[in-house]
């Protein structure tokens, strides 16, 4: 595998002298440019949304690319650390595809081949439910150099942003972060499993499976576990819904939540409220004294 730091900082600096750069073709005269070289697979984490969690080395990535593929999830307004780049879109979301898979493992490989340096950007981190693995593996095998930036996960970083912790001492002393969506187009057997621990439970592309999620749970007896759903993680039209495995559903109806969503069950949920409660118990101490 590619060391990083070296490939990013070349393309860096010959991106910043920019002598051989055609203007809007995303060529360069760096080590990765075209003509004939191997070619350079960067994939790189943009984080859950917010344009501020995106990290250094990310953004590095991007300024030393030549083509920048990227998902649906990503925020566009990251595009602009890549302004002499090649911007292609190819983002998936349910029933909506602008390229399949195969068409994206192919237009990889050719542009690293015709272009040099190709950042394959991706929400929250490739390796979390992100396909990163598959398209290092298939540029990989077609002489293409390839290396990986992890970015910050979804999984992890909307809920913190809404104060609710993964793990909490004397609430959850793990978290297990599933697909609500197999490639069978089929709820995770791992759901079933998951129900019946006390761990907290992460499920990210779940939303079309929540009945089947919430029927799981009460078969538990946990109807009264709280769980809560975010739509849109730290972006502006963020939407969030909190309830129990009981009344969830009714809460997602009267907020209209869909995808792209994260859904978090567990005590843990409640941490939020806890917060807030402590803070307006202080506040109330604060005027009596």
């Amino acid at each position: 595998m590619t060391n990083i730091n070296q490939h990013i900082t070349k393309r860096f600096c010959a991106n910043q002298k920019s002598a051989g750069h055609v203007a809007g073709s995303g060529k360069s005269s760096s080590p990765f440019g075209g003509g004939g070289g191997s070619g350079l697979l960067t994939v790189v984490g943009a984080g859950p949304g917010d344009v501020e969690l995106i990290t250094l080395k990310a953004i590095k990535a991007l300024q030393g690319a030549d083509v920048v593929l990227y998902d649906a999830l990503v925020n566009p307004e990251l595009l602009e650390y890549a302004p002499h780049a090649e911007h292609i879109f190819v983002g998936k979301r349910k029933g909506c595809y602008a390229y399949l898979q195969e068409q994206i493992n192919e237009l990889i490989v050719s542009r690293a081949k015709s272009h040099g340096h190709v950042v394959r950007l991706k929400g929250g981190d490739p390796f979390v439910f992100g396909r990163g693995a598959e398209e290092m593996e298939y540029a990989a095998a077609h002489g293409i150099e390839v290396a990986m930036v992890p970015g910050i996960s979804s999984c992890t970083a909307v809920p913190a942003s809404q104060g609710i912790p993964v793990t909490k001492r004397g609430a959850s002393e793990s978290f297990w972060v599933i697909t609500g969506t197999t490639k069978n187009h089929k709820l995770s057997k791992d759901v079933a499993l998951a129900a019946q621990s006390e761990a907290t439970v992460i499920i990210l592309m779940g939303m079309s499976k929540l009945s089947e999620i919430v029927s799981l749970y009460k078969k538990q007896g946990k109807s009264d576990l709280p769980i809560g759903i975010i739509q849109n993680g730290t972006c502006w039209d963020e939407k969030v819904g909190i309830g129990t495995i009981d009344t969830i559903e009714e809460e997602v109806s009267k907020q209209q939540l869909a995808n792209p969503a994260i859904i978090i069950i567990g005590e843990v949920v409640r941490h939020n409220e806890q917060i807030h409660k402590i803070q307006n118990e202080y506040k109330l101490l604060s005027i009596e004294y």
